[in-house]
């Protein structure tokens, strides 16, 4: 993190629920999604990120309804969702039950029939025969000049209006990376002349941590799915998550299973994971970084959700990942090994199927043990000077007295998951 900027207090060691708002309810308005808050607010969730709130553009539009991320203004309400009144009375109901809300900003590129092609065609790239264009590939969008200084104070400006005018705590930009750089410090600058923010980057560049507090554990995602294909090694994953502790001081690395981009193109967790998408659940809720769930994980949602048009989440099933998400959430919000502990990466014989760590903040400490493999009875002798005392199954609330030498054996894609008691 840069000198310049800090990360709020509030966003230190907290989790993030992702929320797709047209396929959250059968209205797909922010309304009906308010009814969720007192589930979301006893499942331990702390930061809402709302999926694009903006108007999506009509022309060379996908579906039926179109991508949220082909926007046609950047000040304006998505009708569909409801009236800018019905999106800050969540915002202010949100904040009563204590979360704190984050919109989804897309900065690269906007719809082809957002208000500035018509008032202003030099704000963006062109191609050869002067048309409009984007060089990623998306026919539904059209890039935008960022050495155009112009559209640059534009795009500051509106970003502020959602702060002053709508009491946002933040941003997560899309695709930040193909943006530049400069850019973000100076709108973190001027958006944080009204109030401090946390600002999450859909990238996995270490320099971004300049402007940014967060960023995509996009290359360990990638890694974890290859290993689930067994086309990477977890000695692969070790390297990628040492590589993650070599970032700047204070950057925080998101860690999910699943969000929007996967579960609609690649697959749900069951799907790329199998057996083994609950251990990697609580890996991303235990490892030093920022754990994200996405919209109907706590179900879980089986499906992949249809991207541009409508597809209801079935609510109506029991909540049976409910209480995992719960535990994990909880726990990480209470316990300082989670949010600043020293991380310990436990060798075993079975290295290539196991991936156990310990981690320890003053009197709190955690043991995590995870069968990554189909193979059963898979055995670990912890000797770690850490593990000394009574320590609690955080699933099970049974406690147990350790010391260095004990030895657990776990079956195929179980997860074994600790916190130490402390005696009074």
């Amino acid at each position: 993190m840069s000198q310049n900027f800090s990360t709020v207090e509030w966003a230190k060691g907290a989790n993030i629920y992702e929320v797709n708002i047209r396929q959250y309810t059968a209205e797909g308005t922010f309304s009906a999604f308010a009814k969720h808050l007192p589930r979301l607010k006893a499942m331990g969730v702390e930061i809402l990120w709302l999926m694009p709130i903006t108007p999506i553009s009509q022309k060379i539009r996908q579906g039926s309804l179109g991508s949220y991320y082909a926007c046609s203004s950047y000040t304006s309400i998505n009708p569909e969702f409801g009236t800018l009144n019905d999106f800050k009375n969540l915002v202010n109901e949100s904040h009563k039950f204590g979360f704190k809300i984050i919109i989804d900003w897309v900065a690269n590129h906007t719809g082809w029939d957002h208000q500035w092609t018509f008032e202003h065609a030099n704000w963006y790239v062109k191609d050869s025969s002067g048309t409009f264009t984007d060089i990623n590939g998306w026919h539904d969008v059209i890039d935008l000049d960022y050495s155009v200084e112009p559209m640059r104070n534009a795009m500051i400006k509106a970003m502020q209006y959602w702060v002053r005018d709508c009491d946002i705590d933040g941003f997560r930009c899309d695709m930040a990376h193909l943006v530049p750089l400069d850019f973000w410090i100076n709108a973190r600058k001027d958006c944080e002349q009204i109030k401090p923010l946390f600002w999450l980057a859909e990238c996995d560049v270490p320099p971004y941590h300049q402007a940014f507090d967060a960023s995509y554990a996009w290359d360990w995602m990638h890694l974890s799915e290859k290993f689930s294909r067994h086309e990477a090694s977890l000695n692969d994953i070790r390297n990628c998550l040492h590589n993650y502790s070599q970032y700047p001081n204070q950057a925080i690395k998101l860690f999910f299973t699943s969000n929007h981009d996967e579960n609609s193109w690649n697959g749900t967790e069951l799907e790329k994971y199998g057996i083994l998408a609950k251990a990697w659940s609580v890996f991303s809720a235990t490892w030093n970084g920022m754990p994200l769930i996405y919209s109907g994980q706590e179900i879980p949602n089986k499906k992949r959700l249809t991207f541009f048009d409508k597809d209801e989440i079935d609510w109506t099933k029991s909540l049976e990942m409910e209480s995992f998400y719960s535990t994990l959430l909880h726990l990480g919000s209470n316990n300082k090994a989670i949010s600043l502990g020293e991380t310990f990466i436990l060798p075993s014989n079975n290295d290539d199927s196991l991936f156990s760590f310990m981690r320890k903040s003053g009197d709190d400490c955690i043991l995590v043990i995870l069968n990554l493999s189909d193979k059963s009875r898979l055995k670990i002798q912890v000797s770690h000077r850490w593990l000394d005392g009574l320590f609690e199954n955080v699933f099970s609330g049974l406690q147990y007295q350790f010391k260095p030498g004990e030895e657990f054996e776990l079956q195929a894609g179980e997860y074994i998951l600790y916190k130490k008691v402390h005696i009074r």
